[in-house]
């Protein structure tokens, strides 16, 4: 077999391959015998039919045809081996000459892995926020706490922000109330957002058993997108009530006895959270500071095939999950088509090439990935699936996806090394030390073609009904 390589762009080339038909001879005779199982022939037992019977009887070039479609992949994959090519993708292959008993040709046009020189990457400088955790940051921290540990209590007076309200609603689109337009005893918090527009200017003010109605765009069900005319009733206000700040809140609420305790370790853990934050942001600076560094064509049809992908998963799964559509979740964003097209380009682009500059820093710096490493890394991946560490290993297994989960960490590895070696200093001009969060650093960055990047903005929202007296929780962390 022979075989040349040319380079129709840097991220793809046609490989031209002459098979001599003797180099055919096993795939012919494989031919042979899957035919002879296949056919009868009068007079010949199955199996048993000679090769100038299939010949006379179905034609030669069937047989001809079955024995190139068996031979192609093998042929195929030792034009690649024999060109150190680093295919992306399926081949198109064209068969240009086919003589019986003679030559066989073909050419296979495929997408290849770009070249890349990775140039000295030891003079990275970024600037990350410095740590900085204000009293304010505490008392927030410290207020969200107290927020849990609410209760509530029915009042005898109007409904005000804050107030939370069992109402029943109706919706009326042109006239018509909707099948799916009517929901009684729905527990909603004034001021939270978290139902249709208008409904806290028509229940504030509204005592029970009292009716309003108000204009609204539904947001889903089936007239949504359209205007409707909502009414809603007010059965029952209730007002929340807090606790007082002091210390026999930080007893009910945490393992400490005072509230001056709480505080303190409401400042450790928000200093940890800011340094881990301040970590995650080296790194995607430093990555950002890399990529400008090197030159990486990106293959066409890869790059359409990661935006569809990436479409898919964001319509299908992420949105779908949370009851909105494409157009839905665009209104939400204030974006048009054509800029969301824009951003998804922009990212899938830049998610192939980290992907292809970390994978040469893998293989120039030589960095290999223990069992231990991918175990602990399958435990995250588990833990964010919402997976059993079992369940999920045995779908990845399954799956074949466990290579993938080893470029992962040596992708994680790779931006490690270069994060170490630039110069990593906060607003304040003072060099930050990365070290204690070196095992977050190692496992922050995937870029692959096989998950699509969340839309950070959207968020499930959820009502959860308030108990009449919320029960003493477990010892909740600050």
């Amino acid at each position: 077999m022979k075989s040349a390589v040319e380079n129709l762009n840097p991220t793809r080339v046609r490989l031209t391959v002459e098979v001599p038909f003797e180099e055919l001879k096993p795939s012919l005779d494989a031919a042979y015998k899957k035919i002879n199982q296949q056919v009868t022939v009068p007079g010949f037992r199955k199996g048993k039919i000679p090769a100038r019977i299939i010949d006379q009887r179905f034609g030669r070039g069937a047989v001809l045809e079955e024995a190139v479609n068996e031979a192609l992949p093998k042929f195929y994959t030792d034009a690649v081996n024999e060109g150190e090519l680093n295919p992306l993708g399926q081949p198109e292959v064209d068969i240009t000459e086919l003589k019986d008993n003679e030559l066989l040709t073909f050419t296979a046009e495929v997408d290849i892995r770009p070249a890349i020189e990775i140039p000295d990457y030891s003079g990275i400088e970024v600037t990350v926020d410095s740590v900085e955790v204000s009293d304010e940051d505490i008392d927030k921290s410290v207020e969200q706490l107290r927020e849990r540990f609410a209760t509530t209590s029915p009042v005898e007076r109007a409904a005000a922000d804050g107030d939370i309200v069992v109402i029943d609603l109706e919706a009326k689109v042109d006239g018509e109330v909707l099948e799916d337009g009517v929901a009684t005893g729905v527990t909603y918090t004034i001021g939270s957002g978290e139902l249709l527009d208008g409904i806290d200017e028509a229940v504030t003010g509204l005592e029970a058993g009292v009716e309003a109605t108000f204009a609204s765009e539904l947001k889903g069900g089936s007239a949504q997108g359209k205007e409707a005319e909502v009414s809603v009733k007010v059965s029952e206000v209730k007002a929340r009530e807090l606790p007082e700040l002091d210390d026999d809140f930080a007893q009910l609420a945490s393992e400490f006895d005072t509230l001056e305790e709480l505080r303190g370790d409401s400042r450790k853990r928000l200093e940890q959270s800011k340094k881990f934050e301040q970590a995650t942001q080296a790194q995607e600076k430093v990555l950002d500071a890399l990529l400008e560094l090197v030159e990486v064509p990106v293959p066409e049809k890869l790059l359409q095939d990661e935006i569809n992908t990436r479409k898919h998963n964001l319509e299908h799964h992420q949105l779908g999950q949370m009851g909105l559509n494409l157009d839905s979740y665009l209104e939400m964003q204030g974006k048009t088509a054509e800029e969301f097209d824009a951003e998804l380009k922009e990212q899938a682009e830049k998610g192939i090439r980290t992907q292809f500059v970390l994978d040469e820093l893998v293989n120039k710096e030589q960095l290999s990935v223990g069992q231990e490493e991918l175990t602990e890394h399958l435990m995250r991946r588990a833990q964010s699936s919402g997976m059993s560490p079992d369940q999920f290993a045995q779908a990845v297994v399954e799956g074949g996806q466990v290579p993938m989960l080893v470029g992962e960490v040596a992708r994680g590895k790779a931006l490690a090394v270069v994060v170490e070696a630039a110069k990593v200093v906060d607003d304040k001009g003072e060099t930050v030390d990365l070290d204690d969060e070196e095992d977050e650093t190692g496992e922050t960055v995937e870029a692959t073609s096989e998950t699509a990047e969340e839309p950070a903005e959207v968020e499930a929202e959820a009502v959860e009904a308030p108990a009449e007296s919320e029960e003493k929780q477990d010892k909740a962390e600050s």
